[in-house]
């Protein structure tokens, strides 16, 4: 229905997940899914566009402790009984994130294991990404708290605050466009710049919302928003927030 993962229709009645902890961690799921010759910063930008989707929701919105740092489990799909080896948190970018720490432990990874040996050995990331993904999740949590619509509190006042104009044939593929109040959210999974025009709200001014705008990611910062034909644009494997200012 083109909704995001992490919206729940029934605040109260569902929690939004980024990811938990008896499966991949977020990191290491992307690195399954995302081509190999994935850059280290697009694998981070992918990362909290990932956990935009839970952040920006409705109700509570919960992540695996060490998420916004990349965390890696170096692929182990159930760390219940790994140990530190696989399942430690790494407060120090300058210790990793944990991944490539070897092949995780064949119970529950081994039918995995002939996709994960080549990963493991290509894949990494350094303190830039790691340092960069808590300061633009950081951002993202001064959105949710700072504006009321994130915590409505029946399905009906979410029902008229939310709306998904650009869904059905309309829709960018890898791209969701969503109003929520007096917020647009753009989420561009995508490897390219998009622009997503919601004939809607042409003349309305919007601007990129203050959290992103003085925030801790520059690449966030070259979204714009063109009131004249209520086009929004918006960098590659990026989640941007707009406001509006009138």
């Amino acid at each position: 229905n083109g909704q995001p993962a992490g919206y729940a229709e029934a605040p109260g009645d569902a929690l939004a997940y980024a990811d938990a902890h008896d499966n991949e961690s977020l990191y290491d799921a992307l690195t399954y899914k995302l081509p190999a010759t994935t850059g280290a910063a697009d694998r981070a930008r992918m990362q909290v566009l990932a956990m935009a989707t839970a952040t920006l929701s409705q109700g509570p919105s919960l992540s695996q402790a060490g998420s916004d740092l990349l965390r890696s489990k170096s692929l182990d799909r159930n760390s219940f009984d790994s140990g530190d080896w696989f399942n430690a948190i790494h407060w120090n970018c300058q210790d990793g994130n944990g991944f490539g720490r070897g092949l995780p432990p064949a119970a529950d990874n081994a039918a995995k294991w002939p996709y994960a040996k080549p990963l493991l050995t290509t894949v990494s990331v350094g303190c830039a990404q790691i340092d960069g993904t808590s300061a633009a999740y950081q951002d993202l949590q001064r959105i949710r708290t700072g504006e009321d619509v994130f915590s409505l509190s029946t399905a009906a006042q979410v029902q008229s605050k939310l709306s998904f104009p650009l869904s059905g044939k309309e829709e960018t593929p890898g791209v969701i466009t969503a109003r929520l109040g007096d917020l647009v959210m753009v989420f561009n999974a995508t490897p390219t710049k998009q622009e997503q025009t919601v004939g809607s709200v042409a003349g309305t001014p919007y601007a990129l919302h203050p959290a992103q705008a003085k925030g801790g990611d520059p690449v966030v910062k070259s979204s714009s928003y063109a009131r004249s034909s209520g086009t929004f644009t918006v960098p590659a494997r990026t989640v941007a927030v707009f406001t509006r200012t009138l």
